[in-house]
């Protein structure tokens, strides 16, 4: 239920943008009004702007190295994420006892349920909404990015290799990267799950099939962004929630807890045949 929650949640999200996207048509300058885009949109072009200018002009290398600082500065987030959702899957056999023990429909089993698996999470210090945390952050992000980009005249009109940043990326090279890392970055999280299922195979899957399509049909700076940002996702998850190192431990764990069990079961088979003795 959870995952159908973040991917409605990212689905809804991407579909804002297109929404908001004929909203503001207008150039923003230093002389613009209102916080969004006076103070959001309005910084995010300087920044780009400053980071172009140390990089010959070059505003797609500005958009590269912006979306690489807004990464870094959403690092601290991410690991609380990866960690708390880390929490979340360590408690799902005992999340899944407690549905068990209280299956009935009424209001009161809800409520009790509730209740055990609230003093669950504060118990293993997890937080089962932190998910969503780094998603809801960084859609406001990327729609100031829009913003800046199309009602900039100088970041509209930047070329970047092939390609026009306010225009859609006539070979599909970007979109294709975008839909590409978003894979590789939700197969590592799935690698990383004890329990494989439909909805987690359907995400991955149908994730990257979303970034696609929205970034066929966006400027091709925003597809920039979301490569980069992917990319970045990639290394990241390899940092903080490595499959490969997660497996191994909760192998060998597997390992220690079947030589527990063993070394008990031979210890009550000695005390037995003593007793008979």
């Amino acid at each position: 239920m959870k995952k159908i929650k973040r991917f409605l949640l990212f689905l809804s999200s991407v579909s804002l943008i297109f929404v908001l996207s004929g909203c503001g048509r207008s150039a923003v300058t230093a002389h613009s009004t209102g916080f969004w885009e006076h103070y959001i949109v309005w910084n995010f072009i300087r920044a780009i702007e400053f980071l172009s200018h140390l990089f010959g002009n070059n505003y797609g290398w500005g958009i590269v190295f912006f979306t690489i600082a807004i990464r870094v500065i959403l690092l601290p987030l991410i690991f609380y994420q990866t960690k708390s959702m880390r929490k979340m899957t360590e408690l799902q056999p005992q999340l899944k006892a407690l549905q068990s023990k209280y299956s009935a429909k009424d209001l009161e089993t809800q409520n009790k349920l509730r209740q055990e698996q609230q003093k669950l999470y504060a118990e293993a210090g997890a937080n089962p909404v932190a998910g969503c945390l780094p998603l809801v952050v960084q859609m406001p992000i990327l729609f100031a990015l829009w913003q800046a980009i199309y009602r900039s005249p100088v970041l509209k009109t930047g070329s970047f290799f092939w390609m026009h940043l306010g225009d859609k990326d006539p070979y599909f090279i970007l979109p294709i990267l975008a839909a590409i890392f978003t894979y590789a970055t939700s197969k590592l999280s799935m690698m990383s799950q004890p329990e494989q299922n439909g909805m987690g195979t359907i995400m991955t899957l149908g994730m990257p099939v979303v970034i696609l399509f929205s970034a066929i049909n966006l400027p091709s700076a925003l597809s920039l962004y979301w490569v980069i940002a992917n990319a970045f996702s990639v290394g990241q998850t390899l940092l903080f929630n490595n499959p490969f190192k997660i497996n191994q431990e909760r192998e060998e764990k597997q390992q220690v807890e079947k030589q527990r069990e063993r070394a008990l079961k031979k210890a009550k088979r000695r005390a037995i045949k003593s007793k008979k003795k």
